[in-house]
């Protein structure tokens, strides 16, 4: 049974439009934050391996995980300001976003002070901004490679398009992450950015081909496509009233890690023998997590009890 999942990467503020009166609302958020959120909410032991600003944005932040059973032993305190994101929200609910990072808390790591794995960890995730951005990017690398044989390493790319990150460089970044992970879950919208000229789960096929064990495509309301041990397996997306997707994707992460933790395979070697009827069910119980997700406003995940009682938001 599961121990610890340690996810790693940036905490931020996202700066979310009122549409009432023009003004902005200050929420706590980061792809890998809300992933170990969720995780927590879901009944997870889980660490969150970050640095987190001083200052009150900062405060919030850890105000919130903690809240939510987030473990914050190995978070750093950083003196510099938190990273902000400014959102944008579409009609149909989709958000993009713009990104304040230079000297900011989460994209400053110093020499020094360089994060470790704690001990009991069998699960290890990164993804988003910090994947990408030096030095974060190197501090995680390096945070990976020291974990044990058999701890699982997962990977999300969330795939930003607004970083000042050219293509070719991103995608070679994306690669690198892959190759080194055992469990990873891209959006269609990720793969179509990275491989404009591919369809998205021809490019999944490939990833499968870099080393890891898994290899989801989530798409939306079209449902969600896993990879595992030569197999395809498609399952449909839950049906919801969407509200808007932030979150969603860092939420089915953290449904789909669970799953598997409570498969008991979170070890890579029963990861590499996972069959395709254990990846479905795990992938319908991911699904169920993000769409919640999108049924409330912002990044707010729902809690086990939730989900084991059936949730009010995905009736009717």
């Amino acid at each position: 049974m599961l121990d610890m999942i340690v996810v790693g990467g940036e905490a931020l503020i996202d700066l979310v439009p009122q549409a009432d009166d023009g003004s902005w609302r200050a929420l706590p958020g980061g792809s890998p934050a809300n992933t170990a959120l969720a995780l927590a909410r879901l009944g997870h032991k889980t660490a969150f391996l970050s640095r987190l600003s001083v200052d009150a944005f900062g405060q919030a932040v850890r105000a919130r995980l903690a809240e939510s059973g987030v473990r914050l032993d190995h978070v750093v305190e950083a003196t510099e300001p938190s990273t902000l994101a400014v959102v944008t929200m579409g009609d149909d609910g989709a958000a993009t976003y713009a990104f304040y990072l230079a000297g900011t808390s989460g994209f400053s790591w110093p020499p020094e002070g360089r994060p470790v794995l704690p001990d009991g960890c069998t699960a290890v995730h990164v993804g988003s901004l910090a994947a990408v951005l030096e030095p974060a990017a190197s501090v995680y690398d390096a945070l990976v490679r020291t974990a044990a044989p058999r701890t699982v390493r997962s990977f999300d790319p969330n795939v930003r398009p607004a970083l000042d990150v050219g293509r070719e460089a991103y995608r070679e970044r994306m690669e690198r992450w892959v190759a080194t992970s055992d469990v990873v879950r891209a959006s269609d919208e990720d793969l179509a950015w990275l491989y404009p000229d591919e369809a998205p789960l021809a490019s999944a096929r490939r990833w499968v081909g870099l080393g890891p064990a898994v290899v989801v495509v989530t798409r939306g309301a079209d449902g969600v496509t896993g990879l595992v041990g030569g197999d395809e397996v498609t399952v449909p997306a839950v049906r919801v009233e969407v509200v808007d997707t932030v979150g969603a994707g860092d939420s089915f992460m953290a449904g789909l890690l669970g799953a598997l933790a409570e498969r008991d395979a979170l070890d890579r070697s029963r990861l590499a023998e996972l069959s395709a009827d254990a990846l479905a069910a795990s992938l319908r119980y991911a699904s169920t997590v993000a769409a919640v997700t999108c049924g409330r406003a912002g990044a707010d995940p729902p809690w086990r009890h939730e989900i084991d009682a059936g949730v009010e938001e995905l009736r009717g």
